[in-house]
């Protein structure tokens, strides 16, 4: 009697071990239709998330290191970056440093977005009396002047960690993406597929979940680099007013310690310069982001980009047509 060997079926065993390069041509997939811009902040997002996750190790000297000299040390090859007026490194610095401020930004960027989803999308479907308090709260908290709320809070802790930062600036950065969310959900919910989903019974939580979000995921992408951004900025200014521990190195602290070693007037260029333009590279990755999601989320942009890709391939529109003029019928 002959036993039979039992294999795997070869559509089974692509379905488990392809997933992976299945996934991958996915995003590969994605990545293809994201515009330039998306590309181009993705891609110098990323350098600072690795800059962030292996900097401190890869930072040449100790950045709390200090010598007796007193004057700022120019850029040279053993100093890339040059020195502070302590003979601290200010390569070191800012490798270890922007894990802090990264850090800020991105977890600020996930609770303040979290907070827009829910209030968002709660105040959109329900409506009513949830609809009029939720806008109420989200308008009161939109008004409140941000920065000299935040000093005079901070001003009370004036070594608190990134913590209480991280705290105040979700708890003040939602109300700007809610607004949006709820907006939009106020024109999905009575869409067909809003109202086949009530028809048959799905709850509510299932409408949002599976039914409003997944039509969103555009717009609370924007709201998520939105918020980063301006926790990141918020961020730096406030390190750079000192309100925040100066004894943790971030992009703002340095600005802060070149300030208060008055850089400007000892002519170290190096010591304010470098940090600054780190600041503004992540805030363009971030603004360049926020423009491509907008790009490859609005119809209009979307079709402004095909035209100009068809410009590139030499398309130009079809000749006008002629229009023969009987000068015997005009002159009568």
């Amino acid at each position: 009697m002959s036993t039979a060997t039992l294999t795997p079926s070869p559509t089974r065993a692509a379905t488990i071990g392809g997933w992976p390069l299945a996934f991958l041509r996915g995003v590969l997939a994605t990545w293809r239709r994201l515009p330039l811009k998306a590309k181009i902040g993705i891609t110098i997002l990323v350098l600072f998330i690795l800059v962030a996750i292996f900097g401190p190790a890869l930072a040449p000297y100790n950045p709390n290191t200090t010598t007796t000299q007193s004057v700022p040390e120019a850029p040279n090859i053993h100093h890339l970056f040059g020195t502070d007026s302590s003979g601290g490194d200010i390569l070191s610095q800012m490798l270890t440093g922007t894990r802090s401020t990264v850090i800020v930004g991105l977890v600020t960027g996930v609770v303040a977005t979290i907070l827009s989803v829910l209030v968002g999308i709660a105040a959109g479907y329900l409506g009513g009396y949830a609809d009029e308090g939720l806008s109420l709260f989200s308008n009161i908290v939109l008004v409140l002047p941000v920065l000299p709320l935040l000093i005079v809070i901070l001003a009370y802790e004036p070594h608190s960690g990134s913590t209480v930062t991280i705290a105040l600036l979700s708890a003040l950065g939602w109300p700007w993406g809610a607004r949006v969310i709820r907006a939009q959900t106020m024109s999905l919910r009575n869409r067909d597929f809003v109202l086949a989903a009530r028809e048959v019974g799905e709850p509510a939580w299932r409408i949002i979940v599976f039914e409003l979000m997944p039509n969103q995921i555009g717009l609370i992408a924007a709201s998520f680099v939105g918020t980063v951004l301006y926790a990141i900025l918020t961020s730096v200014a406030l390190a750079f007013l000192g309100l925040t521990n100066l004894s943790v190195w971030s992009l703002g602290v340095i600005l802060y310690w070149a300030q208060s070693g008055s850089a400007v007037e000892l002519g170290a260029w190096w010591w304010y310069v470098f940090p600054g333009m780190a600041v503004a590279f992540l805030g363009m990755s971030l603004v360049l982001i926020n423009f491509g999601l907008d790009e490859l989320s609005n119809p209009r942009l979307r079709a402004s980009r095909s035209m100009r890709k068809l410009g590139r391939r030499n398309w130009r529109p079809a000749d006008p047509t002629p229009v023969i003029l009987d000068y015997a019928e005009l002159n009568r």
